[in-house]
């Protein structure tokens, strides 16, 4: 199967009926760590596009299992072995900030901002206005081999990027050895702050994107 058409079969499945109440507290879950969008926001759609990624991809509906888990479980009696396997490396999806590296006719060099992680980026499509050094958040789907971007990004201004990155360090230095610093909470802080820029289009945007203001911690 293509990317798409595995993404599809476990929309299809994940959105139905009967799992309604999965996908409505997941909805409220994520909004409430990363913002919740308003239709007239610029970024509405590639937010819903991330709240639906994240339903998929992380989210647990019976406390231990993800829903692609229960769909391989319960919804891919008719897929092949192959097919199966396509669907289990989907499942090793990665979210995260990155910056970029290098770009390349058809593909994109990244670097994960918290950990360093290098990852080429298989993109046919222009992303609009990306060039090296810049950072967003973003979702990385692996098929047959290959990394892909899902649909949802979160962008950040580049007159705050030594401040992200000023902030990515401190937040490593700040985690006891052996442990993961919690990238997973700085990207809920940065939506959010990326959110609040998009509605005060009259503060300025190193004011949003300071660590040490209340809003910094706060939801939008």
């Amino acid at each position: 199967m293509t990317l798409t058409e595995l993404h599809d079969r476990l929309l299809a499945w994940a959105g139905a009926e009967e799992r309604q109440p999965w996908l409505l507290e997941a909805r409220r879950a994520w909004f409430a760590r990363v913002g919740e969008p308003h239709e007239e926001d610029k970024s509405y759609e590639h937010r819903m596009n991330g709240l639906l990624e994240h339903y998929l991809y992380d989210y647990r509906p019976d406390g231990t299992n993800r829903t692609i888990d229960l769909f391989l479980r319960d919804g891919a009696g008719d897929f092949t072995t192959d097919e199966r396997a396509q669907m289990r490396e989907l499942g090793r999806s990665r979210r995260a900030l990155f910056e970029v590296r290098r770009i390349r006719p058809g593909s994109m060099e990244l670097e994960e901002v918290v950990g360093g992680a290098r990852h080429e980026v298989v993109e046919r499509r222009a992303v609009v206005a990306l060039a090296k050094g810049d950072i967003f958040e973003a979702r990385l789907l692996p098929h047959d081999g290959k990394l892909h971007f899902a649909a949802a990004f979160v962008y950040h201004p580049r007159e705050v990027r030594r401040a992200i990155l000023k902030e990515a360090k401190r937040l490593v230095d700040a985690t006891p050895p052996g442990q993961a610093a919690d990238g997973d909470e700085f990207l809920a802080q940065l939506s959010r702050m990326a959110l609040r820029l998009e509605r005060y289009r009259n503060v300025r945007v190193e004011s949003i994107y300071d660590f040490d203001a209340p809003q910094g911690r706060n939801a939008v």
